[in-house]
């Protein structure tokens, strides 16, 4: 969905996010999230090396090194939505720096609160955890945590330079590829299936039916997704929402997967297309945030219905009320919003006061790269433009045209530079 100009740095990030979240879970995350609880809001052991030792106490210690790895990959998820949303104007460096903080202690906190108990039994639940909550596979725990910090992002990092016309009104930037968007989709749709078929940590007969659950959301809500945005006024962005739609049926499923009924999945799904085109256009449009993936929408919008539909439709512990597990499913959201926005804003705080957030606006305008690029590189002069001397030769620069760039260039650095967000180019 980046424009063809930055794809290749966008899937640097990709490769760099997993090799950082690979080594951060194994020294630091791994013993957060799933070792010995303090007080329900943290683990305080089993970090780095001594994390084999943990393999021999109770509950799933039996998948041993394939539950960690499962685990990074639910922490890498978190952290790529965010490269996704903030892409084209982040740094690579400060995105990567970022990913530590994700892999050290936004993911692995909150995921302690709900999954703390997961690998050793009962006796270490988290404190969300212990009031009852219930993500099976990540809609507030993976999907949650990377939208908000997402959100976090973009509002600080601000949207890429042309995305606002001076009347607000949002210009289309064109995808480098929407037929590679829709492969990609497929792809996210079939790891979704053991992204929430592998939560059940077993073989077993639920796990069949978890798939096809999911499955289901994910097909109601494209249909549905495509449905509304043909009939919205303006017909704009059809081809993201389709997708998007599609992607937040996923999100939402990764809740209640494990408790609801096929029928209940359709409509999950469907409801869960709609609430995605209205928050994309919320998002866009009226509060200007320029979301490049439409991540809050997809993960966020998506996890939070998800988490609702526990209460709504899934097959609750005897004795529990909708209503009583309709409040501790809000107060989960609550907390992942507010844990997450608050560490996300302070890590980018520090970013922008150090490495900085933004790349510069001339390696933006080109396209950045990890590779330096010359402050001075000039293109060719440009035929009848002012300034450019008679008989020049194709290639000289037009030295009129040449200072008014660097004028404008000059006080678009200004702007970034002062932490400005800049709305208009």
């Amino acid at each position: 969905l980046v424009r063809a100009k930055t794809a290749t740095v966008v899937a640097f990030k990709s490769i760099g996010d997993w090799c950082v979240v690979s080594i951060v879970f194994f020294l630091l995350g791994y013993g957060v999230m799933f070792g010995d609880s303090v007080a329900g809001f943290f683990g305080a052991d089993s970090f780095g090396g001594s994390l084999t030792e943990h393999f021999g106490g109770q509950g799933n210690s039996r998948l041993g090194w394939a539950f960690v790895v499962f685990q990074i990959a639910f922490c890498g998820t978190a952290a790529t939505i965010v490269s996704g949303a903030m892409a084209e104007r982040t740094g690579f460096k400060a995105y990567l720096f970022f990913v530590v903080v994700m892999g050290a202690i936004i993911y692995p906190v909150f995921g302690h609160w709900v999954w703390g108990s997961m690998m050793i039994g009962e006796s270490n639940h988290g404190w969300l955890g212990k009031l009852g909550f219930i993500d099976f596979a990540g809609a507030s725990v993976v999907h949650g945590v990377g939208a908000w910090a997402s959100l976090v992002g973009v509002w600080m990092v601000g949207p890429r330079l042309g995305r606002y016309a001076s009347n607000g009104r949002a210009n289309r930037m064109e995808a480098n590829s929407l037929a590679y968007s829709a492969f990609g989709t497929l792809i996210l749709w079939f790891g979704w299936l053991g992204f929430n078929g592998g939560s059940a940590l077993a073989v077993n007969a639920d796990v069949g039916r978890i798939i096809y659950v999911t499955n289901l959301c994910g097909c109601s809500a494209a249909l549905v997704g495509f449905a509304h945005a043909s009939m919205s006024p303006g017909r704009r962005n059809i081809e993201e929402k389709f997708l998007g739609s599609c992607l937040a049926g996923l999100a939402a499923s990764t809740a209640p997967c494990n408790i609801v009924s096929p029928e209940e999945a359709l409509l999950i799904g469907a409801v869960a297309a709609v609430l995605h085109n209205l928050a994309y256009d919320f998002i866009l449009n009226k509060l200007r945030l320029d979301d490049v993936v439409g991540a809050v929408p997809v993960h966020g919008v998506g996890g939070v219905w998800g988490c609702l539909c526990v209460a709504f439709f899934g097959d609750l512990p005897e004795g529990v009320s909708m209503m009583h597990q309709l409040i501790v499913q809000i107060g989960g959201v609550l907390a992942c919003f507010v844990w997450t926005v608050s560490v996300s804003f302070i890590a980018f705080s520090v970013l922008r006061a150090t490495v900085g957030i933004r790349v510069d606006p001339m390696a933006e305008i080109r396209g950045a790269s990890l590779s330096a690029v010359a402050e001075d590189e000039d293109g060719p002069a440009v035929p009848g433009v002012p300034g450019t001397p008679a008989g020049a030769p194709f290639g000289e620069p037009a030295p009129a045209l040449e200072a008014e760039m660097d004028r404008l260039m000059a006080d678009i650095r200004s702007h970034v530079r002062s932490n400005q967000r800049l709305d208009t180019f």
